[in-house]
């Protein structure tokens, strides 16, 4: 009988922790992998368009924004359940990138990427200025969850993040092999030759900022019910465009699993500087970073390679671009 490949078992494993974690957990590591998860779905978001098309987008913060306000509206309203809410938050999200996807994903190269992040400051001046609808730069509180317990609470906030990153994953997953993510891998390397073979790159690069963008509406929704309160400055905050950027390259750009990896590693890095340098912890953390950017341009990826040549090289018995010795005269 056959042994079960190896990586089925640590598969089956994981999938085993994740289930047992809320009830085994302490209130502080159930946080800290709530958080860990949405990561996963950020940098998973981003990838779809900035990794698989190799567009430099900086508008994961108007989407998460979005999405957060949208729900947060409707559940202060009373009239919508907590799972609508969160749907409707997503395709408010993807409502918002079909109309400015069309005109910003026209520019290239970095007056794509300043568009994209400039919508951010538009959406918080907008949001601070809707003070009726929005509550203005006061915020807006958002209804409790209903009369369960805390620890219920932080369970259903666990599970929800969880489903955000499997369903980012997931559409990242398919995206990747189906047409449009051919489409888009031909318009990464290069955009005219995919223009020349026949590829709308229009239409895919607005799938890929719509997909981006529903994704990223769902989580921010689900952050927006668990922490109760949104405000214009905490919802469309530029760093919630910047660290899936890290996050994907950490892991490898382009890839399923290479952001779903560059986030836990920087899960832990934030959370390790935090706690032992709390002074300086963002300075710290941003040398880090660019420390592994640097030497790790091809992220986890390129190292997982190199460590599976070194191994495969050494059972086989051969040693890639060895330059024999000169033989003398």
């Amino acid at each position: 009988m056959k042994r079960p490949p190896v990586m089925m078992i640590g598969f089956g494993l994981l999938a085993l922790a994740i289930v047992a974690l809320p009830f085994a957990a302490t209130n502080y590591l159930l946080r800290l992998t709530t958080i860990g998860f949405m990561y996963v779905a950020l940098a998973s978001s981003w990838n779809i368009v900035g990794g698989f098309t190799g567009y430099p987008s900086f508008g994961t913060a108007d989407f998460f924004g979005i999405g957060a306000y949208a729900s947060g509206i409707l559940r202060s309203s009373g009239a919508f359940p907590l799972p609508l809410s969160w749907l409707l938050g997503a395709a408010a999200a993807t409502v918002f990138s079909l109309m400015v996807g069309p005109a910003i994903l026209r520019l290239r190269g970095h007056y794509f990427a300043v568009a994209s992040l400039v919508l951010a400051a538009v959406l918080r001046e907008i949001t601070n200025a809707a003070t009726g609808l929005t509550g203005g730069g006061m915020g807006l509180n958002l209804p409790t969850t209903g009369t369960i317990s805390v620890d219920a609470q932080a369970r259903l906030y666990y599970a929800s993040m969880l489903a955000a990153a499997l369903i980012a994953v997931g559409v990242a997953t398919l995206i990747w092999r189906s047409r449009w993510g051919w489409a888009m891998r031909c318009v990464e390397q290069n955009e005219d030759a995919a223009t020349v073979l026949g590829v709308n790159t229009l239409a895919t690069k607005i799938v890929a900022f719509a997909a981006s963008a529903g994704t990223a509406g769902l989580v921010g929704a689900i952050y927006a019910t668990w922490i109760g309160y949104i405000d214009p400055t905490d919802a469309f905050d530029d760093l919630l465009s910047v660290k899936p950027i890290v996050m994907a390259f950490i892991g490898g750009v382009g890839t399923i699993f290479g952001p779903v990896a560059g986030a836990i590693v920087f899960l832990v890095l934030e959370e390790f500087v935090w706690r032992n340098v709390l002074n300086f912890h963002a300075g710290i953390l941003g040398i880090i970073i660019v420390a592994l950017l640097i030497f790790m341009p091809g992220g986890l990826r390129n190292v997982a390679r190199g460590i599976e040549r070194f191994f495969t090289a050494g059972r086989t018995g051969h040693i890639d671009k060895v330059v024999p010795p000169a033989v003398p005269s």
